[in-house]
């Protein structure tokens, strides 16, 4: 898994790098430029040679713009065309980016590809005149801080970014920025008026927090790391890494040849019910049928004992209890894993039901998902407090559900869905499962996991009750709950792109058709798992 960093997380790392590795910053500096050229001739699919090809470059007075120096220079290396435009004038520059600057000033006497612009309004004549095969966004990096979205930034920040945009509309010139969108924080994701809209995203080092989160997605285009010697285990305090395929299959576990039902994952759901006016059977259905497709060797489904007859005639494979509270013990004793909430109701007696679980240590000494109603009932107070009791469980709520659950608006949470779902885990000293864009997986000791995969393909009901599903087997079969829930989120995104190409047409029910395929991708078997 890749680390993920905030901006204070990478600016410790550089600084590490430097003071402690002996790794000079003009050595990281001529990395960065020499990466953002390999990943150019990349997206452009160049030969060695950029003959021909044009490039508008606009620069800031930070390392950022630094950054940009170094790439100009290997660009006319390559016999490219640059217009270098600056927005501060070159006494602004100190240092290393001074010394940068001072060589494209030495190169201009050699080679007629390079103008340099001395203002923003000088360059407004030419370079709107100009065909440009990449425009590069050097002008602020990752020390942008924003406490609120759409602030707007001053001249001439705010001229260098339009300068960018507009030209990019125009003509559609491929933007790249390095390191980060200029406008972007590279922590929350909140962005500033104007911000770049990059097509390719070159960052240094490591993955940033603001790539997932609020405009990052939207802003920062497709996003490549370049490699600038700072060493991995300078980012091993990041509390936070992105999940990826390769963690996906190491955390589903298939079955061994010599292996029986009851050793690949016994798995005790909870769901589902029925009144005069009402019913929730679905939600208990797609939970057992997640839980058996995901490969759970037994699947035992406590529901309203008047719907057996419909469960035996949909799902066969499953074994099915009422809501007798001592049958219900005996099961999540024998049982791996235990999953309660999906389409139970949210009445008073319901929660009640969901207390007296929650109270018995045959329940909360068990691997737990607590989803849905379940989590409508530990909004209670009185509820809540049972958490301390759990060994390993996990919440697994949406927005609205986390903030019915923790007190904070919507809004509040989607700002900062990281600290969020952080705070509350170690709060209640369990872990939790945020459903979003992406999906964080925080446990109790503040490590966080970021899950990107999928699209709005899971905006459908009966979704999150596929995911429990998933997660409930995954957990059964020995995956401990938090890989369980991270892994489950991986499996269930990718299923929902491989559902159908159109993603608003993907229901829940073909979510759940598509995670065979979604678990022999993974393992590349050609054959049924």
């Amino acid at each position: 898994m890749l680390p993920v960093l905030t901006a204070l997380e990478m600016k410790k790392a550089d600084k590490a790098a430097i003071e402690e590795l002996h790794i000079g910053e003009t050595r990281l500096m001529e990395l960065a430029g020499r990466e953002s050229l390999r990943i150019i001739k990349e997206t452009l699919q160049t030969t060695d040679s950029l003959a021909g090809t044009s490039f508008l470059l606009v620069a800031g007075k930070g390392n950022n713009g630094g950054d940009g120096f170094v790439l100009a220079r290997h660009l006319l290396n390559l016999e490219a065309s640059v217009d270098l435009v600056l927005l501060y004038p070159d006494t602004a520059l100190q240092g290393v980016n001074r010394e940068g600057l001072a060589t494209l000033e030495a190169y201009s006497a050699y080679t007629p590809n390079l103008r340099i612009f001395e203002s923003h309004d000088e360059a407004l004549p030419y370079v709107g005149e100009t065909s440009y095969d990449m425009l590069i966004d050097a002008i602020v990096g990752t020390g942008l801080r924003l406490t609120e979205s759409r602030v707007e930034l001053p001249s001439p920040l705010a001229d260098g970014i339009e300068l960018i945009n507009t030209i990019r509309e125009q003509s559609g010139a491929l933007t790249l920025a390095i390191d980060i969108p200029s406008g972007l924080d590279a922590t929350t994701g909140l962005a500033a008026t104007p911000a770049i809209e990059a097509d390719v995203t070159v960052t240094m080092g490591f993955l940033k927090t603001g790539f997932y989160l609020n405009e990052g997605p939207n802003l920062c285009g497709e996003i490549h790391v370049a490699e600038i010697s700072i060493p991995y285990f300078l980012a091993e305090s990041s509390s936070t890494h992105l999940t990826d395929i390769e963690f996906a299959a190491e955390h589903f576990f298939l079955r061994k040849q010599a292996s029986a039902k009851h050793t690949n994952g016994k798995v005790l759901i909870i769901a589902g019910s029925q009144t005069d006016h009402s019913s929730m059977l679905g939600a208990a259905l797609l939970s057992a049928k997640a839980a058996l497709k995901t490969g759970a060797g037994y699947v035992c489904l406590s529901v309203p004992i008047s719907l057996a007859t419909a469960i035996h005639n949909a799902i066969p494979e499953v074994v099915v209890i009422g809501r007798d509270i001592t049958t219900i013990l005996e099961k999540a004793e024998w049982a791996d894993a235990v999953m309660i909430g999906c389409g139970l109701g949210r009445d008073s007696e319901v929660i009640a039901f969901i207390t007296q679980l929650l109270s018995h240590p045959e329940i909360y000494g068990k691997k737990l998902i607590l989803d849905a109603d379940a989590l409508y009932a530990l909004s209670t107070n009185a509820t809540v407090e049972l958490l301390k009791n759990c060994i390993e469980a996990i919440l697994t709520p949406h927005y609205g559900e986390f903030s019915r659950l923790c007190g904070a608006s919507v809004e509040s949470i989607a700002a900062d869905p990281i600290e969020s779902a952080k705070s509350y885990a170690e709060k209640h000293g369990v872990s939790m499962l945020l459903k979003g864009v992406p999906t964080v997986i925080a446990d109790r000791d503040g490590n966080v996991l970021l899950n990107t995969s999928g699209t709005e393909a899971l905006a459908s009901a009966g979704s999150g009750d596929v995911l429990a599903g998933i997660i409930v087997a995954l957990a059964a079969k020995g995956a401990d709950i938090v890989n369980a829930a991270a892994a489950a989120a991986w499996f269930h995104g990718r299923a929902g792109d491989l559902a159908c190409d159109v993603a608003s047409l993907v229901s829940s029910g073909m979510v759940l058709d598509s995670l065979q395929q979604a678990f022999q991708e993974v393992f590349e078997v050609e054959e049924p798992l």
